[in-house]
């Protein structure tokens, strides 16, 4: 042993001890010594060996105490060793070290580290080393030797001590007679061979004289457990040690148990096994033994010397029980399999032998519960599939027995409970039993294992394994006992179970009350997934929840237990229910779908409850306890109405009134607080009666928001007046996680992006401040920087068009700005353009986003962007989403003239040359403007218009689009119109058309039209085109017209304009959108030279038309003035179908104008109209948004629920961009053909095509959506691309089937528009 670096200074501090011999001899002085120093050694590390679980580790945890040990250079016996070598081998390397540091300075060893290596190995080589070595082992090997015999005659010096003070001394050896406390170091280990310990057993049998017995035993504590259990003889000692449990000397039997106890903590499962089964087989005897007389209705004494050593054993058993599951994995399963059925064999014991069974008896299971009440072992086992498939196998073959019982006691304790309530006896503290008590009554030993059944029941029925196990058979009941019918009882138990004092629970850090027990059981079930749900999702287990609801809401009489715990658990249980999809569907419709329209489904029940409870007609409640039940029935219907089907369902009750009553109450309560008076208690009174009225209209007021998820919920609160306080309760919700960079919450994004689609809704976010707060984050991510961030090195240079830290909030932009919101927000607002902006001149409007962002049109805006490129590149990006939507390029465009800025910058953006004409500069703001400009000025489909991709090439064209300073636009980004294929018209057409030309109508005439146009569409959809398309559904609409019974909107008569109207009588948006509309309908070869004219005659007539039915409305919105606030697109595409006659088109519309199907297809037809109600026109939404675009969030839920997933995860939602796609009619989406089939559909179909349309394209888009949302560009994507591949022809058998389903209710909310707000 070698001294390492800084030794050598300790050393001649002085070597306290013995001075070691200086050459490689030693003396018996030396051994006595050296055999000394090692014991003291061994005494001084005892604690460290005797924790090993082995030998081998033992043996590791000396080779490596000297980095473990802190004292081990104080030990003598290595300060000894140390002295020793220094003596023996120390001249040697004194030699060497001077010959290689000669060699050193002549250049031949270069190197600390070589220089060790060099005198290690000379020292390992040389004489001196292998004569110290030598001399070290036979030395070593004496002194060992004198240990083990020093050893030896200890043991037999023990051996002759008197019985008396050996019991005295061995009683000290343990300090729990069940622990494995005692240490080889205190005993010491005896070594044994076969022979000896064949002898041993032999001693042990039970017919040997007890002396001989004891003697044995104490033998056999000193030999190593492994040595033991791995001998042949152990399976006969394992058999007289089983029988040894039972002696009446208890000091001999817990000598027993001190060694199964040291066996569990030393030795591996294979061999401990064998001990647990020996004392469970044990047990088993001395239950079924005939002296075994102990009965519950005795009760239990556990300080009973017999009592307490039977719960020694059961504890020392059970305590192996919640061990072994972790090691038993690593062993064959056999091993596993004889604990698990010993285990079952001992607790499935339940009376005498050649006796009937008692319920009297005081079985295993009682003993077990007492010690592991809320049955942890079984937990444990049942944790992991490798052991759960064992038990579960067992107790279906052989001890389900063991199930019976345990449901049995939990039906006994119901039965008991229930006719102790309908007694009204107060038993609420009867189970609140006295810690300190060492004593246990019949009935609390019964409702000990109650409780332990409870759980083990609640843990076996969450497995499917262990629901195999129902229905049981129990002998007192003619019916099996179900799955449900259990759940039914767990749940009955929440009422009728006696309740305790809080105070009293508040002592206990263990809460064994049924109803906590059985509600973290249901709690646990709601959780699972599956054939767990299954079991749960039943009428019945609902029936028996609402149970206290129903008896309150019919007041007949309540005999429960503190009603307040028993309403907020249910309340609790029915809020789990509905947060899942099955257990809401349960909640709406039962289990039986078909049969619960008549019905009062428990989600009627829950809306009427939660309706009386905010009228404060429960009178048993009052106070604080009414208003947490309250606020829990709430929460329950939030979870409901938060969805579309549960809004639809609870719209008849008019929930949202009565909570925006129950605000508006409490709003006007809180502010007539008193003003406190000095008095300290009335003071805090106050106080907290004011806290109390708070935290109430948060409640409700959350409760409002929350309406806000669904298109139709938003419509509602609009209704209640509430709008402007929810929005600013979300914000001030919203800026506290805004602080914390916490976006994460899609729940307030999409409310967020709900609200954004509505006028009202988006004038209440901009006055909250929210706008503000999200364009400040925004600037201070694009331009500034954190305030509070400590710059510590240069911020990396953004490599994405878009950095990922601005990314959110682009996002959020992107949902905010639909064109309700931008027509609200920057209706006839002029842009800043200032001649200087400040560096900390921060944007605080969408207004001045666009300003400095987007329309940089002088050198001020360009120099007060710290990042140009980046910002523009953001701005330029915003531009082409909003551009997507054509009323908002038509706004921005007149407005704002965007696309002459952006030419204006291409035209700079050139070479300068000689010559004077310059190349366009490639870069990525050119890029961008060069996308931007051929999106907003061209209009088409997929097929139509080719858009300029916005990345470089990486061959040698770089960039092959042509980029352009000044209009028109390039050929090349339009599509040649192919010619028209003739078409030989098919029967099918021809039979149409011969229908719709027959002046003879006969009955059922257009249901017959709809058959054949639907044949036609699927058999030759392309020849449903140009005139004869126009022909089909002019004559269709002719008809309908004519039919009182198809008219849904009555009109007066109207005379058309004279022709001569011109342009310049129209808006600037509406001439803007002549203007883009003659250009596509001429691309596309339907329209002539003079169609401008056309156009606006029809445009013109329309407005006049429509202007007879509509009424005034006075509200401060924008898009509730005169004018429609947008352009007529639905109009443009008749105009367009009808190859510019602007005779029929006008015809056309006053005869559509009259049908349901013109309040979903033309969105001007419903502007300020009198068909509406007041309430409606003056909240700004549109029925396509409250009605079409609600139910097809409904209809995507059901059909398509990974993109209805996809959805909410994006914190997008599908309402926002099917408004956009109607209300542009497709435009720019789908090819000119797949408009008019769209528009075709809807027409001859219904109105409700529209929203089959809808799903259609999100069944197309589906995987593409997914992929979308997983990139976190969901909503980008859905705005910019075309539908790709869509042909509304593929999809029509799918939406014949949507219709199969759905028509009838669709049809029904879609009439009610007129009448109703919903």
């Amino acid at each position: 042993m070698f001294p390492g670096p800084g030794e050598t200074r300790r050393r001649r501090r002085g070597c306290q001890g013995p001075r070691p011999p200086k050459m490689s001899h030693f003396t018996s002085e030396d051994e006595a010594l050296l055999q000394s120093m090692l014991r003291q050694l061994l005494q001084s590390v005892k604690e460290k060996i005797t924790g090993a679980p082995s030998v081998e580790c033992a043996e590791e945890i000396l080779l490596h105490l000297e980095e473990t040990d802190e004292n081990f250079h104080n030990y003598e016996f290595v300060k000894y060793l140390r002295q020793y070598v220094k003596n023996t081998v120390g001249p040697v390397i004194e030699e060497e070290t001077e010959k290689c540091t000669s060699a050193q300075n002549q250049g031949e060893i270069s190197g600390y580290d070589t220089l060790v290596q060099h005198l290690t190995k000379k020292t390992c080589e040389s004489k001196e080393y292998r004569e110290m070595m030598h001399a070290l082992k036979n030395v070593m090997m004496i002194v060992v030797e004198s240990l083990i015999n020093k050893f030896e005659e200890d043991r037999m010096h023990d051996k002759e001590l008197d019985s008396k003070a050996k019991k005295e001394r061995q009683s000290g050896y343990y300090t729990d007679n069940c622990s494995d406390s005692d240490s080889s170091f205190n005993q010491s280990y005896a070594f044994m061979s076969q022979e000896q310990l064949q002898l041993l057993t032999e001693r042990l049998d039970p017919i040997q004289p007890k002396e001989i017995r004891q003697e044995a035993l104490q033998t056999l504590c000193l030999v190593p457990a492994s040595d033991i259990l791995s001998s042949e003889s152990w399976p006969s000692l394992r058999q007289h040690l089983t029988i040894s449990l039972a002696d009446p000397d208890a000091t001999f039997s817990e000598k027993i148990l001190r060694f199964y106890a040291k066996t569990f903590s030393s030795s591996p499962f294979n061999m401990t096994k064998e001990v647990y089964t020996s004392l469970a087989r044990h047990l088993e005897l001395y239950f079924l033994s005939g002296g075994y007389s102990l009965h519950i209705s005795a009760g239990l004494d556990v300080t009973n010397s017999d009592i307490n050593r039977l719960l020694k054993k059961v504890r020392l058993l059970n305590e192996y029980q919640k061990e072994a599951p972790s090691s038993w994995i690593r062993h064959p399963e056999k091993y596993m399999e004889e604990v698990v059925e010993s285990t079952l064999s001992l607790l499935s014991v339940k009376h005498k032998p050649n006796h009937a069974a008692s319920p009297d008896f005081l079985s295993p299971m009682h003993f077990l519960a007492l010690l592991d009440i809320k049955a942890v072992w079984f937990k444990k086992w049942t944790h992991a599939y490798y052991s759960r498939r064992v038990v579960f196998r067992l107790l279906e073959r052989k001890y389900k027995s063991l199930i019976n019982a345990a449901v049995q006691q939990c039906l006994d304790y119901f039965e008991f409970c229930k006719a102790a309530v309908n007694k009204n006896s107060n038993f609420s503290q009867q189970h609140c039993c006295d810690m300190q008590s060492f004593s246990y009554t019949g009935p609390e030993l019964q409702y000990i294992y109650f409780v332990h059944s409870l759980c083990l029941l609640g843990r076996l029925l969450i497995y499917k394994q262990g629901q195999s196990l129902f229905p049981v058979q129990l002998k007192n009941k003619k019916d099996n006992i179900s799955i449900t019918d259990v759940l039914v009882l767990f749940t009955q138990l929440i009422y009728y179970s006696p309740s305790y004092p809080k105070t009293a629970l508040a002592a206990h850090s263990d809460n064994y009350s049924p109803e906590s027990l059985v509600m973290e059981i249901l709690q646990v079930f709601c959780d699972q997934t599956g054939r767990a749900t299954e079991c749960l999702y039943r009428d019945a287990v609902i029936d028996a929840l609402l149970h206290p609801v129903q008896s309150l809401l019919s007041g007949t009489e309540v005999y429960i237990n503190c009603l307040e715990t028993a309403l907020l658990d249910v309340a609790d249980i029915l809020a789990r229910f509905a947060a899942s999809e099955d257990g809401l569907s349960l909640l709406l419709y039962g289990e039986n779908e078909k049969n619960a329209k008549g019905s009062l489904t428990a989600a009627r029940v829950i809306v009427q409850f939660t309706k009386k409870l905010l009228h404060d007609n429960i009178s048993l409640l009052s106070g604080s306890e009414l208003m947490s039940v309250k606020g829990a029935f709430i929460f329950v219907c939030r979870q409901m109405y938060r969805t579309c089907e549960g809004l639809q369902m609870l719209i008849p009750y008019a929930l949202h009134e009565c909570i925006a009553e129950a605000w508006r109450k409490t709003s006007c309560l809180s502010e007539r607080v008193p003003t406190p008076v000095t008095d300290a208690d009335s003071i805090s009174s106050i106080s907290q009666e004011s806290k109390n009225s708070l935290l109430w209209e948060e409640t409700l007021l959350d409760a409002l928001l929350i309406f806000s998820t669904t298109p139709k919920g938003l419509f509602l609160l609009h209704s209640t007046g509430a709008m402007n306080d929810c929005v600013n309760f979300m914000v001030n919700s919203l800026s506290k996680k805004i602080q914390t960079n916490e976006y994460e919450d899609f729940g307030n994004r999409i409310i967020v992006t709900q609200m954004a689609t509505t006028p009202m809704a988006a004038v209440a976010l901009q006055n909250s401040g929210f706008i503000k707060a999200l364009v400040t984050e925004l600037w201070a991510l694009l331009e500034c920087g954190k305030d509070d961030l400590r710059i510590t090195q240069p911020k990396s240079t953004p490599v994405d068009p878009i950095d990922q830290s601005c990314q959110k909030s682009f996002l959020f932009l992107v949902n905010l700005l639909t064109y309700p919101a931008v027509f609200e927000l920057l209706s006839k607002q002029d842009i800043p353009n200032k001649p200087m902006y400040s560096f900390r001149e921060v944007p605080t409007d969408i207004i001045d986003i666009i300003d400095r962002l987007i329309i940089l049109n002088s050198e001020a805006k360009i120099h007060s962007l710290f990042n140009y490129e980046q910002s523009h590149i953001f701005g330029l990006r915003l531009l082409n989403v909003l551009c997507c939507e054509l009323n908002t390029l038509l706004l921005l465009e007149t407005q704002y003239k965007v696309s002459q800025v952006l030419l204006t910058a291409q035209e700079e953006n050139v070479t300068e040359t000689s010559e004077g004409h310059g190349v366009f500069i490639i870069d990525g703001l050119s890029v961008e403007r060069n996308h931007v400009l051929v999106r907003i000025n061209l209009i088409g489909g997929p097929q139509e218009r080719i858009l300029p991709l916005r990345e470089l090439d990486k061959g040698s064209g770089l960039y092959p689009w042509p980029m352009f300073s000044s209009f028109p636009v390039p050929k090349c980004y339009l599509s040649e119109i192919p010619r028209k294929a003739e078409f030989r018209q098919d029967k099918d057409l021809d039979k149409l058309l011969t229908l719709l030309k027959s002046p003879d109508k006969p009955t059922g005439w257009a249901e017959i039209c709809r058959k054949e146009f639907c044949k036609v569409m699927k058999s030759s959809p392309d020849s449903l085109s140009g005139s004869i398309l126009a022909e089909l559904i002019e004559k269709f609409v002719s008809h309908l017209s004519e039919s009182r019974m198809d008219c849904y909107f009555s009109t007066g008569s109207y005379k058309a304009m004279d022709a001569d109207v011109k342009k310049e009588n129209l808006s600037s948006v509406q001439k803007l959108g002549v203007e883009m509309t003659v250009r596509y309908g001429k691309y596309l070869n339907l329209l002539k030279e003079d169609a401008e004219n056309g156009l606006c005659f029809v445009l013109m007539n329309c407005e006049e038309f429509l202007k007879q039915q509509q009424r005034t409305v006075v509200s401060s919105l924008c898009c509730l003035q005169e004018h429609y606030a947008g352009y007529d697109w639905f109009a443009s595409s008749i105009f367009l179908m009808m190859s510019g006659d602007r005779e029929k088109t006008v015809m056309f519309l006053q005869q559509f104008s009259r049908l349901l199907v013109s309040a979903f297809l033309w969105l001007p037809r419903l502007h300020l109209s009198m068909h509406l109600p007041v309430t409606t026109l003056e909240y700004g939404i549109h029925p396509v948004y409250f009605c079409s675009a609600h139910h097809v969030e409904m209809l995507l839920k059901a059909e398509l629920p990974l993109v209805c997933s996809a959805f909410h995860m994006s914190g997008f939602t599908p309402s926002q961009i099917c408004l956009q796609w109607i209300t542009q009619c497709f435009w720019n989406y789908m090819d000119w053909s797949e408009i008019c089939h769209y528009i075709a559909i809807c027409i001859f179909l219904g109105p409700d095509y529209q929203i089959y349309m809808c799903i259609s394209v999100f069944r197309h888009l589906q995987q593409d959506i997914l992929k979308h949302t997983e990139a976190r560009d969901l909503q980008v994507f859905l705005k910019e691309e075309a539908l790709h591949g869509f042909r509304v022809s593929d999809y029509l058998d799918y939406m014949e089937t949507l219709e199969e389903i759905y028509r009838p209710m669709l049809l029904k909310d879609m009439r009610t528009i007129r009448a109703q707000n919903t």
